[in-house]
């Protein structure tokens, strides 16, 4: 290996090392936002939104580093997919960041209101399960494993299924006057906050997958819409052909102006009428 492609592949593993010290930091924040709005934690919430200010640091030099890389050593194939991929991850991971930063908020904005169990229980596994999703996500990007990559997508569901009951269950609370309409609201919006980790979590996932394969979910998509413009454009080819030959067939019959000529004509063996009637 020459010495070049030495030194972009260390550069290679040094943003690697960024990322993965990036997602650690995003998924202690998971943990902490949640201990934070269980226990009234107004002092935590503020640490919280502050050390936001680090991953925002930390987020932008990443991204810098690879745009040098980009335009210095101009990668291509799977180097080129790696350096997109980081690209992509930082944004995807600090967005995750910033979610945890919204549930502190949140907090903030509900100050005092006590949580029935079933709700703080609900609380407590979206917390467990989008810090799960995110790890595995990580995971896969360390590992290049795309199997993994691809299966959090179909691990997600649990995390949905848990915010489906999770509204519910704060209607119920309302319903029940354990909770007033503002905090059912904030509590909702927290709530989204946890399930929308884990979609950043399969967003991840489907990078990775991209990086090692070459393959992104919207390829299928991008198949189907143009098997669908390629039967919409044989249906008008057809259509088009259709009255072509309707329009050759009126040609090659006799037109109705021709009939009544025929029927006009004088019979055999005769001149027809004198000029001017005579």
């Amino acid at each position: 290996m020459s010495e070049v492609r030495r030194t972009f592949h260390q550069e290679l593993d040094h943003i690697k090392g960024d990322i993965v010290r990036l997602a650690a930091m995003v998924t202690e924040c998971i943990p902490r936002g949640t201990d934070v709005l269980l226990s009234n934690d107004l002092q935590g919430a503020q640490h919280l939104i502050e050390d936001d200010d680090v991953l925002d640091s930390l987020s932008l030099e990443i991204e810098e580093h690879c745009y040098q890389v980009l335009a210095l050593q101009q990668p291509v194939a799977i180097d080129l997919r790696s350096l997109v991929t980081a690209i992509r991850l930082v944004s995807e991971i600090e967005r995750s960041g910033d979610l945890m930063v919204n549930v502190a908020k949140g907090a903030r904005r509900i100050y005092g209101v006590q949580f029935d169990p079933r709700l703080r229980g609900l609380i407590e596994r979206m917390s467990e399960e989008a810090t799960r999703l995110f790890r595995l996500s990580i995971d896969a990007y360390v590992e290049g494993n795309a199997s993994l990559a691809s299966a959090l997508d179909d691990m997600d569901d649990s995390l949905d299924l848990l915010h489906k009951d999770y509204i519910q269950a704060i209607f119920e609370s309302h319903h029940a006057g354990v909770i007033d309409l503002q905090a059912a609201v904030q509590l909702a919006l927290i709530g989204r906050y946890y399930e929308r980790i884990g979609d950043h979590a399969v967003n991840i996932g489907a990078r990775v997958e991209y990086m090692v394969t070459g393959w992104l979910p919207e390829h299928s998509g991008a198949a189907r819409l143009v098997a669908r413009q390629g039967r919409a454009e044989k249906q008008l080819a057809e259509q088009v052909d259709e009255v072509g030959d309707r329009v050759e067939a009126r040609r090659t019959r006799p037109g109705e102006s021709d009939i009544l000529d025929l029927d006009s004509s004088p019979p055999a063996g005769t001149d027809g009428p004198a000029p001017d009637g005579r």
